[in-house]
């Protein structure tokens, strides 16, 4: 093997200063695109003509509809556009909302501020709820630090350099998204599943805000026998939809899912998004020219192998660790409907496989892996735009792969005293 090959198959190469030293890059080419943004911004619009925060600027007129007691206006696309324009100016480009009505209270509180001070709001609250979740993940994984040996990562500054310049956390701040949201529901119920089951359970629930990424929660829970947590999600969505219809009333229902087949058939599969934007295997079908049944035939194989995979995983004695790396991959990988900002969830993947390297060892190709799937928000967008290939996807599958690897060594140890692979 080529000593280059050799390097990236041990990822001896990735050491600590790398880390810190690209990570400070990234963090600072971010913080300085972010700056570039609002400095040449006129008033609500930057200098390319869209709303700061471009997505964010659905939300906020979709709350501005809430506050005139009109919560379904928004699942009207030329209402939505209508005043969408009122805000942001005639030239704006449209935005959809597409979130359950439940999504309406969190937009209708957003919209009873300035916009400009609504998406600070929104972006900074968000982003201290996932910085605290990785938190979490550290001291979940290491809740014994040994003094003098540089083991206590909860604290370690390079673990939330690592956080703050993982690059989907610049692609969700450009967008004014809820990836941050979104990251920190999943990382945190993954880190409270065992110790309380309720909890997680509600915090699954909440996630249903996003119920793309929830296909196969339920399955997981189920097949691990959780079903105080199950309940507890099912409750906690039975609350949501009740609270909605009563505040909002039964309309905004029915113009939810009237929108849906707007949604599916222009914004998917149209491709109204961009096939480069979404990262996807519908969308990588679609990209290369297949049709919409072959794409939906694509993601529906893939999406039964990964529930498939997790069930088993779920079931077996592979360390905890990699369960969650794996259900959290796989809860991108099983919808056929995700962007790169919805890549945020990927950053409690990441942490939880590395720590459970930095416990056990790491296998081969592991550290170069995570290493990879770290930098592909980045750009995943721009390679799928320019080459047809789909990076992200393929990024997240490789993942995949190695965390069920490392799983079937987890097994095996079990039931036949085998070691677990390392480098």
């Amino acid at each position: 093997m080529a000593p280059w090959l050799e390097t990236l198959r041990t990822g001896d190469w990735l050491t600590r200063e790398r880390m810190r030293l690209w990570a400070a890059a990234v963090l600072a080419a971010s913080g300085a695109g972010l700056l570039f943004l609002i400095v040449t911004s006129n008033g609500l619009i930057d200098y390319q003509g869209r709303p700061l925060g471009s997505d964010f600027s659905n939300v906020y007129a979709a709350g501005t509809y809430v506050l005139d007691g009109k919560a379904a206006a928004p699942f009207d696309w030329p209402a939505q556009f209508s005043r969408e324009k009122a805000i942001f100016g005639e030239t704006t480009q449209f935005y959809g909302w597409h979130y359950p009505p439940f999504f309406l209270f969190i937009a209708g509180a957003l919209a009873t501020m300035p916009y400009q001070l609504a998406l600070a709001v929104w972006q900074g609250v968000t982003l201290v709820l996932y910085l605290l979740c990785v938190r979490e993940i550290v001291r979940f994984s290491f809740p014994n630090p040994t003094p003098g040996e540089g083991k206590d990562f909860a604290n370690d500054p390079l673990v939330y350099l690592l956080a703050l310049a993982f690059p989907a956390v610049l692609v969700n701040m450009g967008h004014g998204h809820n990836g941050f949201l979104t990251a920190a529901l999943m990382g945190y119920a993954l880190v409270v599943l065992d110790r309380r089951p309720v909890l997680a359970g509600i915090l699954f629930g909440l996630l249903s805000y996003k119920p793309q990424f929830g296909l196969l929660i339920p399955l997981v829970l189920i097949a691990s026998g959780r079903w105080r947590t199950l309940a507890a999600a099912a409750a906690t969505v039975a609350l949501l939809i009740l609270a909605t219809t009563l505040v909002f009333g039964s309309d905004v229902w029915r113009a939810f899912f009237a929108s849906m087949h707007l949604t599916r058939v222009e914004v998917l599969e149209a491709g109204g998004t961009g096939w480069h934007k979404i990262q996807s295997l519908f969308a990588w079908a679609r990209m290369w020219g297949g049709s919409v049944p072959l794409a939906y035939a694509a993601q529906g194989a893939v999406t039964l192998a990964i529930g498939g995979v997790l069930v088993w995983l779920w079931r077996s004695e592979a360390a905890y660790p990699v369960k969650a790396t794996a259900l959290a991959i796989g809860a991108i990988l099983a919808t056929p409907y995700s962007l790169d900002y919805d890549m945020m969830v990927l950053a409690p993947a990441i942490a939880y496989l590395a720590a459970d390297g930095m416990t056990r060892g790491f296998g081969p190709w592991e550290k170069s892996t995570l290493a990879l799937l770290w930098f592909v928000p980045l750009f995943a967008r721009a390679i799928a735009e320019h080459t047809l290939i789909p990076l992200g996807v393929l990024a997240m599958l490789a993942v995949f792969v190695l965390a069920l690897r490392r799983a079937l060594s987890d097994t095996a140890v079990f039931t036949r005293g085998a070691p677990v692979p390392s480098s």
